[in-house]
């Protein structure tokens, strides 16, 4: 052989490790709390990241009996079911999550301005 060894490249995946499905990364899932404005001054908060044992509908009614609002479930190809709430109500969906034992206070990220 000569001095100098070539070394073909072969495929390489640097995220191969992240893409695994036993890895640890991005096991902690979170629960996105945020806000859309509808027209106006009207808006809307949405709830997405449960777990799906829990009983969205339950959750929602004692939303709406706590924070006297409308809302419904939305199944969403993407997203799966999502909570919607009339109003703003990012502070008190998180608190009421957090009280309830539903979520710890780490897992929510509340989004919106």
């Amino acid at each position: 052989m000569s001095e100098f060894d070539i070394k073909i490249p072969t495929a390489f995946d640097p995220f191969a490790d992240a893409n695994a499905e036993d890895s640890g990364a991005g096991t902690k899932e979170y629960v996105h709390v945020r806000i859309q404005q509808r027209n106006g001054r009207k808006s809307l908060t949405t709830v997405q990241g449960l777990k799906k044992e829990y009983s969205y509908s339950k959750i929602l009614k004692d939303l709406k009996k706590e924070f006297c609002c409308n809302g419904n479930v939305v199944q969403d190809p993407e997203l799966g079911q999502v909570i919607q709430l009339q109003g703003d109500q990012r502070k008190n969906v998180s608190s009421f999550l957090v009280e309830a034992g539903i979520v710890k206070k780490e897992q929510i990220k509340i989004h919106g301005f």
